[in-house]
Formats: structure tokens, sequence, C-alpha cells
């Protein structure tokens, strides 16, 4: 299947109007299908009614897809980019590691560096004026639609050991405006000669939208805020929660003692049960 043809022409042809809004995610295996459902459920209980769309890949089962589909969310088969050999080669996952190896942090098995540019195509879903994407791994906590007032390029600061995190951006996520005209200078720009993006897709986001406006802390909170910097942590003010590192489906959690409230959450997300009400919820003790 050729991914996300592009629908602009259709809907030239069509005179249809744009639809107004959408979330979008990026599902690329079975592990962060997990994640994908828990995400949808999570945002059916915000009370949105904005599109839910899983980008994905062919690596995701027919029978994962129908569940997908079950929870109301719109599926779209998305190739990995057209990148050359020498690009894909920098930032396969060994080399990538090796060369600019987590050390806060341990990334799981599934994780799959290539995978991150796919979240680029977002840009190419044109039949929408306004798309706020998220990770796999995040929770939505209360309502975000406000977001898509926000302008391109919208992101919250990578923070989640000290201040000095505040000048990155974190892609988990963003708001964007898709364009065909900004997809392909992504492409254009992405694939140049010996270039190596750190952390992919943020990195790269980072340079494309040097001038990204922030967003606060509270919607895209990072799970080892939990433990790092618990005085920035307060359940009232938290609207996107974001596993990032380990994930809180995985058997052997490294980190599971540390984040278990965070964890004991996901987990009502993802098997449907009772969520708690946030406002009672207690905090990390400052450190």
């Amino acid at each position: 299947m050729t991914p996300l043809a592009d629908p602009d022409e259709g809907l030239r042809r069509q005179g249809a109007a744009r639809s107004r809004a959408a979330y979008v995610t990026l599902v690329t295996n079975a592990d962060y299908v997990k994640g994908a459902v828990a995400l949808a459920r999570s945002l059916k209980h915000s009370g949105t009614t904005a599109d839910v769309v899983m980008l994905h890949t062919a690596a995701i089962s027919i029978a994962e897809r129908l569940m997908l589909g079950s929870l109301g969310c719109r599926l779209v088969e998305a190739d990995h980019l057209p990148l050359s050999d020498a690009f894909n080669a920098r930032h396969a996952r060994r080399q990538l590691h090796d060369t600019a190896p987590f050390t806060k942090g341990r990334k799981p098995d599934f994780h799959t560096p290539l995978d991150n540019f796919i979240k680029l195509r977002l840009w190419q879903l044109v039949e929408y004026e306004t798309c706020v994407f998220l990770d796999a791994d995040a929770l939505v906590l209360r309502n975000i639609d406000k977001l898509f007032r926000y302008p391109e390029f919208s992101a919250a600061p990578n923070v989640y050991e000290s201040l000095a995190d505040f000048h990155r951006l974190n892609s988990g996520v963003f708001v964007a405006r898709p364009s065909v005209a900004t997809f392909e200078a992504m492409l254009n720009r992405l694939d140049t000669p010996d270039v190596f993006w750190k952390r992919t897709d943020q990195t790269f986001l980072e340079s494309f939208f040097p001038d990204w406006h922030g967003l606060p802390v509270f919607m895209n909170m990072l799970q080892y805020v939990w433990f790092t910097m618990p005085a920035l942590w307060d359940w009232k003010s938290i609207h996107v929660l974001h596993y990032q590192y380990e994930k809180p489906w995985e058997a052997n959690h490294p980190k599971a003692d540390k984040l278990m409230p965070l964890i004991a959450l996901w987990h009502a997300f993802h098997e449907g049960k009772r969520i708690p009400d946030l406002s009672t919820l207690t905090n990390p003790e400052p450190a």
C-alpha cells in the first residue's frame, strides 16, 4: 500500500472542507499497540470529540488493527520515509545507541529509532487543519482540546532531570499544521550528507522549528519527574503523562518500584477499569 497518498488533490476536486482537528499517534509494533489502547481510552475519557488517528506500520496485525478500530480510532498505514541507506545505517538502533547512548534511562528492546521518523508523516494528513501528536506511551488525563488553538510548532520542554532541560523540546506532544509543502521541506532537510539526528525526530524537529512555542510542562509531564524533580509534580495540573524510557506494560521494569503509582494508573486505563479522581491522588514527597 502506498502510504498516505496525498488526499489534498482529492479534497480540492470534491470541494470538501478540511476537518478541524485530530489527535495523532504512531504505532509500529505490538508493544506500542498496548500503549495506543490506553492512550485511546484516555482520550475518550477526556471527553474529546476530535478524531483519533493511528498512523501504523505493516507490522501491526489485522487483529490489532481491528481492536484499535473498535476503540473508535481511524487507522492510516504509513511506511518508513524514503531515506538513503547511509542515513538509515547511521540511525539504526545499535549505531545510534553506540554513538549517542542513553545514560539517564533504559530504552526497551522494542524501541527502533528509525521508526520515529515516520512521525513526520503527520504533515501529510492534510484533511485536517490542526493535529496534536501524542506518543503512544502517553496518557491524556484531562481534556487538552485547547491545544488545537495553539500555533505550529508548539511543544513542551524535555524536562525530567533538572532546569537545564528547559531549552530542549520533547516531541512526545506537539501541535502541527499538516501541509504537503512542509512535509516536502522536511524531507529535503532531513537526509543530507553525514547528518546525524542524535535523538531522531526530536532533534530534527527542534532544528526545523528553531522558534518552537513552549507548552507548559504539565502538557507533557515526563514520568521521571516523579522521582527526580518531585516538587514539580502536581496531579491537579497534569494534563498529559508521558512514560518516557521504561514502559508501564514491561514485565521486567527496572524502575517499577519507583514508579508504581504511575504504572497502576496506566493499567487502569489500559484495562478499562475505574479511573480515580486525579485531584485525590498523592503527590510525591519533595526531595
